[in-house]
């Protein structure tokens, strides 16, 4: 891989968190699910901090919250959540209750909430 092709990449991965920004109301775990899925995981909290720099730049026990519950990226915040029932699909051929292909519009928090909105439910820990 070039200079080039690296200098370029890493502007494009800047200028994606730059422009990164929850919608009206999102909430943390939308928006960071959201994030995840268009642009992945980099293993740090990358998306969580960028919403709590933009909508609670108080709330700085953030990440010490998730760490104590051993969420240690954002990918993993949205694995320590799941879709409540009711937003859940019902595959024809299993029965089983699945994720929807695409994530429901966020059902909404105040603007400096940094909790799940009530689209999410936590997943508990054995």
């Amino acid at each position: 891989m070039s200079e080039t092709s690296v200098a370029l990449e890493a502007e494009r991965y800047l200028q994606a968190v730059v422009e990164a920004e929850p919608q009206e109301g999102e909430c943390l775990v939308c928006f960071v699910t959201r994030m995840v899925e268009e642009h992945g995981c980099d293993t740090t909290y990358l998306w969580a901090r960028r919403f709590r720099d933009l909508r609670s730049p108080t709330a700085t026990g953030l990440e010490k919250r998730y760490w104590e519950r051993l969420i240690t990226c954002d990918c993993l915040i949205g694995h320590a959540h799941r879709l409540v029932q009711e937003l859940m699909v019902r595959d024809v051929h299993t029965d089983e209750l699945e994720p929807p292909l695409h994530q429901p519009s966020c059902a909404g928090v105040r603007r400096t909430s940094t909790q799940a909105c009530a689209n999410w439910e936590r997943v508990r820990r054995a």
